[in-house]
């Protein structure tokens, strides 16, 4: 019983200690109050965690997750130690390496029948054992070739060879980034301390950072991080390219080295990187750069309001997951979500061969969903303007993705090239009416008829002129207002009167009463006020247009208050036939009737283009 080390920083009584399950943690607290973290591998005082509560009595963890409790004098304290996320890493032949706490594991997707494969579902394939690590994993990274991995943690790193599992390199190192091609790869320790190495991991140049250096990343330019910044800097001469004010959290590039990603806390930016203008710039002068940078390096693409978790590139189609747990992806300007994932999933990879998206969860479980290559590759040949390209493509896309390209067609602004995509055609009948085709939407609409798509046509029909197809438009979204001002505007007296009739069958007595009224049928619009028990305005209206009606309308006035209850007031309604002193002139108004009959009935046939004649006629009679 030896003693294999002795953890000396805190003032007062040690009062609980806790060794980690999942974490290479030793945990103590004391009672001055202070809870001291140490790495159990070299015993080394990682952190001090402070809450103001007074002695620390008590630590527990939760086993596969990274929660630790703590217990003061005076509260309890719940937190998360370090990163909850996988450590994987896959190549582009589907070959993945998987850490479990210090055990590293091989899995080969394609070991398994991709074609049986289940979208969310973990993949039934074997995994090979390939021993333990030296050091506690946090990053796990392919080299771009798949040759090597590199592992680092503990502030130490290890390049394995992916197959043989032979250590390869080591050194002191917080981080370790691999460039785009060229087997290079840098390192930082601590926050001023980045070196670059060569293929044959020999170290080729140590950096001179003029800021706090918080984070590495690798890719087709060198990337540091500081807290509200990060620049690129060029592998080959280590200068800088261009200093871009973001708060950075990762950075992915496209697999041609035209595109980067850098993510936030709360949104992304794709930009384009211009290769061409840093060469210019470092021949135009002699290998140098401007220590300024060069600030058309880089032009912004887009900008999305959404937190990446993780993610990578195929093609010029950015895959990620955000915080919200769905599986997205960005190409231009447009991002649209593929699916929604059930828990929290971290993108490994995409294998083209097998149009899937390979992704994996905390517990390291491997799960896959299908993405077809050939619709990413059509949507890139769009949004680089090569339309011959993206047609050569076409006919590799299922005819079930038709629809989806239709609608990124249009995002896009193509909306003749979307019409002749579209397979749904409620779809393109809106496409065609966005386009001014009216008749091919109303052709559309004859064979797929609804209501809302007819109004829409109506309404364009009506702006272009074209009221033949805008009264059919009507007829077929029963737009009876609408008929009755086109009827009414152009004098169509026939028209009038099926709508009336078709109107009265609706129950829209009010379009019913006024087709009648500008018809000159009142007797008409009398029933359609009585039909609707409205006897009291059926009474006035007859004693102003139809006075041989009045005795009628009354009789039922009086009866439908007299059925309500209403009996007083159904007896102090007075009629011509009981109280005829209280209508004056009344058989004037029976005799005015009578010639207004007749009046109308010499008019019905008569053009309304003829207004303006029989108005000055009537007119001068006055005047006469």
């Amino acid at each position: 019983k030896a003693c294999v080390q002795s953890l000396d920083a805190h003032t007062h009584n040690v009062s609980a200690v806790a060794f980690l399950p999942d974490r290479p943690l030793i945990i103590s607290g004391s009672e001055d109050g202070m809870i001291k973290l140490w790495n159990s591998n070299t015993y080394r005082l990682e952190t001090t965690l402070g809450y103001h509560l007074d002695r620390v009595w008590s630590i527990s963890a939760v086993r596969g997750t990274n929660k630790v409790a703590f217990g003061f004098d005076n509260g309890t304290v719940v937190v998360r130690l370090g990163k909850d996320y996988p450590v994987a890493s896959m190549d582009a032949s589907g070959k993945a390496i998987v850490a479990k706490h210090n055990e590293i594991v091989a899995v080969n997707i394609r070991s398994g029948d991709t074609a049986s494969f289940v979208d969310g579902e973990k993949l039934p394939v074997a995994s090979k054992d390939l021993g333990s690590c030296e050091i506690y994993p946090q990053k796990v990274t392919h080299s771009p070739n798949g040759r090597f991995v590199a592992v680092s943690g503990d502030g130490e790193y290890i390049i394995y060879t992916a197959l043989a599992w032979r250590n390869k390199s080591f050194g002191s190192a917080d981080e370790i980034v691999w460039d785009s091609g060229a087997g290079e790869f840098a390192t930082r320790k601590g926050n001023s301390d980045v070196r670059v190495f060569n293929k044959s991991f020999k170290e080729r140049n140590i950096m001179q950072i003029p800021f706090s250096a918080e984070g590495i990343y690798g890719g087709a330019t060198l990337a540091i991080r500081s807290d509200d910044f990060v620049c690129f800097y060029d592998w080959e001469s280590l200068q800088l390219i261009r200093k871009i004010e973001v708060e950075t959290r990762n950075v992915f590039w496209s697999p041609n080295s035209e595109l980067v990603a850098i993510t936030g806390e709360q949104s992304f930016y794709v930009l384009r990187y211009n290769r061409d203008v840093v060469d210019q710039e470092l021949e135009a002068n002699g290998g140098k750069i401007n220590p300024d940078g060069i600030e058309t390096a880089f032009s912004l693409v887009c900008e999305v309001a959404e937190k990446v978790m993780s993610g990578c590139w195929v093609g010029d189609c950015f895959i990620y997951t955000n915080s919200n747990s769905r599986l997205n992806y960005c190409v231009g300007n447009e991002t649209a979500t593929l699916f929604h994932l059930d828990q929290p999933l971290f993108v490994l990879g995409y294998l083209p061969k097998d149009n899937r998206v390979f992704l994996v969860d905390k517990a390291t479980n491997i799960v896959s969903y299908e993405l077809l290559l050939a619709v990413l590759e059509y949507k890139t040949a769009v949004v680089r303007g090569d339309m011959a390209a993206a047609n050569s493509i076409l006919p590799r896309v299922p005819k079930a993705s038709h629809n989806m390209l239709a609608r990124f067609l249009e995002s896009q602004g193509l909306k003749d090239e979307a019409l002749q995509l579209a397979t749904d055609e409620s779809y393109r009948c809106e496409l065609a009416i966005a386009l001014d085709k009216l008749h091919l939407a109303a052709s559309i609409a004859r064979e797929n008829p609804s209501e809302l798509k007819w109004s829409q046509i109506t309404d364009l029909a009506t702006s272009k002129g074209d009221l033949k197809l805008a009264e059919e438009c009507m007829k077929e979204s029963n737009d009876y207002s609408g008929l009755l001002t086109l009827f009414s505007s152009r004098g169509d007296r026939e028209g009038m009167k099926k709508l009336a009739k078709d109107a009265t069958d609706a129950g829209l007595l009010n379009i019913a009463f006024t087709c009648n009224f500008m018809l000159a049928n009142i007797s008409a619009c009398l029933d359609s006020l009585i039909s609707s028990g409205r006897f009291a305005e059926a009474a006035i209206f007859a004693r102003s247009y139809l006075p041989s009606q009045v005795q009628r309308t009354v009789e039922l006035w009086k009866a439908d208050l007299r059925k309500s209850g209403n009996i007083r007031a159904a007896d102090s309604l007075a009629d011509p036939e009981s109280h005829p002193a209280m209508f004056p002139d009344f058989a004037a108004s029976l005799a005015a009737e009578k010639a207004r009959a007749v009046t109308y009935a010499a008019r019905e046939n008569v053009p309304a283009a003829m207004y303006a004649t029989y108005e000055e006629k009537e007119e001068g009679g006055a005047g006469g």
